[in-house]
């Protein structure tokens, strides 16, 4: 029995200590790509991105998402919601992480939307999230589906499909997936306020933060 309990001690001992070298480990992780995303090189100061808000807003809230994901869509009605509740004082840009198959050729699409202006951006997007189940069943995807599904939205399909083959698109996918690289994103949504990471990933959390950041560049 002695021995019993002495191996148990050992196993709980053993337990603690490596979650507390699995936190350490991701809290420096964290501090490393924070570092990253606040130098004076940041990934995250990128020219010609999507940009939904005022430039004068002081706050920055950066996404990286891929539009065939299910959390990006389920996420999508509270980054409108904050958007919404703050106004002016915060700006939302977005950056693609095309992972999942096919999301690349809708990632172009919505490209060659923004070229007609961030309006028709935006209605495409909100087109290509709310039929996400339609053309983006991750067994079978479909990405082709939605030139028909935002056919409402106001787009000029015939121009956007010669817009998506501009090789500018292409550049800013190429610079998208090498910022991922060096930000160490491995899913989406991953968010950025400000140029830290988001530390709670819930609705939530990403409220908290994003009030936070308004007290400190507000005072409010």
């Amino acid at each position: 029995m002695k021995i019993l309990s002495l191996f148990v001690v050992a196993i709980l001992a053993m337990t603690a200590v490596f979650l507390f070298a699995t936190k350490s480990y991701k809290d420096k992780q964290v501090e490393t790509v924070q570092q990253i995303a606040q130098s004076a090189d940041s990934p995250l100061k990128r020219s010609n991105v999507p940009t939904i808000g005022t430039i004068m807003a002081k706050v920055e809230i950066v996404e990286f998402f891929d539009p065939a994901c299910e959390g990006c869509r389920a996420f999508h009605p509270y980054v409108k919601s904050v958007l919404n509740n703050h106004g002016p004082q915060v700006r939302l840009v977005l950056r693609y992480a095309a992972f999942h198959s096919g999301s690349d050729r809708v990632v172009m699409l919505l490209e060659a939307a923004r070229m007609q202006g961030m309006d028709i951006y935006v209605r495409v997007l909100e087109k290509v999230l709310e039929t996400q189940p339609q053309w983006a069943d991750h067994a079978n995807p479909s990405p082709d589906k939605v030139w028909q599904l935002v056919k409402d939205t106001g787009l000029d399909i015939d121009r956007a499909r010669k817009d998506a083959d501009d090789p500018s698109i292409r550049a800013r996918l190429k610079q998208d997936a090498e910022d991922i690289v060096k930000l160490d994103i491995g899913k989406t949504p991953t968010f950025f306020i400000n140029g830290k990471p988001l530390r709670e990933f819930s609705p939530a959390g990403f409220a908290a933060q994003v009030a936070e950041e308004i007290r400190v560049n507000y005072g409010q």
